[in-house]
């Protein structure tokens, strides 16, 4: 071998051995990267707490109780039955500017009231209506509040089986236009009938849907309102004729949401039929599980006093359908009944005077929660009756203040119990409790029933976090 080739390979398996030793150490500084954290960088971004400005405040009424097919010629016309008499006010600083909705196809129709802010805070308004009709085709006392629109809400009662003339109520006090989607819950489950679906509802209008018309046999229906473009207020009149007697009528306002824990508060059985004391008309619950199976707890307690009446009952609730339990042997006086389900669920009790000629009957929808000062009204009609109740466990003080000065009512509630009050009609009240509470108001009179929750104020202008 000569001195060149030698001198060649020698240089070949250098260059073999230095390349192999250039990729070990690569291959060991990358697997040492891979696994030693690498110096890093944290920002935490820029971010900024605002208080929007408080917006007006605004409610809207449910409006005159209307009658359908009053006029042989047209069998959908729509005609006042009886006005709606109005009692509204606004926390100090307030003055709410009343306006009024056109319902179309009848005319002049609900009033909205809005409150403007006052030295940069929202203002606390409430209003509460009445209205008493004695007519051929509708009978019965009405009473109703005032609500704030809403994008969702839940209209539990009502039916759409013969002898029933129920009207869904859609309010728009706003200025833009809102379109409307119907769902409604029945025995088949959820559906959107096409006369359900992209209801427009112009700015400054009500517009009447009647229930048979989108719910066409359904006994037990709940309606669900979706509202795009501008918040409406949704209500349900409902009414029933038992041949050609009028059994009575009501206005049934919304649920805002369903929750695992819904109280229905001021339940007011009028009659005992049976010598055990028995109430002669029948007391009737309606839920649902909007979109999951659920097991709920039913329990009824006095008001007045703490623990329950009976033994609470369990139901299944299949999802999306509703569900009505009888709730039987319930003595005259004032019952909470408290639903609590593993599932979100909304509810309300219907319960009759009777079903005889003169008689009336109500839907009680249940009573959020209270946590702040918040105002109400009590409309005319029968002497109202306040029942407080207190979910916590440990007992409760909460003040019922006139707003025009007169003597409050500093009330302690129980423990897991309820207290009840009686108070003036046409009156502003403030409820101010010190831990939160639910309550609602029951008018109960001759031939004459209604229910009506109490609502917290909306006037808290929540902070914001604004990331620039």
């Amino acid at each position: 071998m000569s001195d060149r080739r030698i001198f060649r390979w020698a240089t070949t398996s250098a260059r073999l051995l230095i390349g192999t030793l250039v990729a070990i150490i690569a291959v060991i500084a990358v697997v040492t990267a891979v696994s030693v954290p690498w110096p890093t960088v944290v920002r935490e971004p820029l971010s900024l707490a605002a208080t929007p400005a408080p917006a007006a405040s605004i409610v809207a009424c449910d409006g005159a109780l209307l009658s359908i097919g009053r006029d042989p010629t047209d069998a959908d016309a729509l005609t006042v039955a009886a006005p709606q008499s109005v009692i509204s006010g606004a926390a100090e600083g307030g003055d709410p500017r009343e306006e009024r909705l056109y319902t179309t196809d009848v005319g002049p129709g609900p009033l909205a009231f809005v409150a403007p802010p006052f030295d940069d805070h929202a203002v606390d308004v409430a209003a509460t209506g009445a209205a008493t009709v004695a007519a051929d085709d509708l009978a019965g006392f009405a009473a109703s509040a005032c609500r704030p629109p809403l994008l969702d809400s839940w209209l539990v009662g009502g039916s759409a089986a013969t002898g029933a003339a129920d009207l869904v109520l859609l309010g728009n006090p706003g200025s833009v236009p809102a379109t409307v989607q119907l769902t409604v819950y029945g025995a088949s489950g959820a559906q959107t009938p096409p006369g359900a679906a992209d209801l427009v509802v112009a700015p400054g209008t009500q517009r009447v849907v009647p229930l048979a018309g989108i719910a066409l046999g359904e006994e037990t229906p709940i309606v669900r309102v979706s509202a795009v473009g501008a918040p409406v207020h949704a209500s349900l009149q409902t009414s029933i004729t038992r041949t050609l007697t009028p059994g009575g009528v009501d206005q049934v306002g919304p649920v805002a949401q369903a929750e695992n824990t819904q109280v229905i508060a001021g339940v007011t059985v009028t009659r005992s039929g049976t010598a055990a004391g028995a109430s002669e008309a029948a007391t009737v619950l309606r839920m649902l599980s909007p979109s999951a199976a659920a097991t709920a707890r039913v329990t009824i307690a006095s008001a007045g006093g703490s623990g329950s009446t009976g033994e609470p009952q369990e139901v299944q609730l299949e999802a999306g359908k509703p569900l009505e339990l009888a709730l039987d042997s319930l003595s005259a006086g004032s019952y909470t009944v408290t639903v609590d389900a593993d599932a979100p669920v909304v509810a309300a009790v219907w319960q009759a005077t009777g079903v005889e000629e003169g008689d009336d009957f109500a839907w009680f929808t249940p009573a959020p929660e209270v946590a702040v000062p918040s105002l109400f009204a009590t409309p005319s009609g029968p002497t109202p009756s306040l029942t407080v109740v207190n979910p916590g466990d440990d007992a409760v003080a909460v003040a019922v203040t006139p707003l025009d000065g007169g003597s409050p009512f500093d009330l302690t509630v129980p423990a897991s119990g309820s207290i009840e009050v009686r108070l003036s009609a046409r009156t502003l009240y403030t409820l101010d409790p010190e831990a939160p509470v639910r309550a609602a108001l029951s008018f109960a009179g001759d031939g004459a029933l209604a229910g009506v929750p109490i609502w917290p104020a909306d006037v808290a202008t929540a902070e914001v976090i604004v990331y620039p």
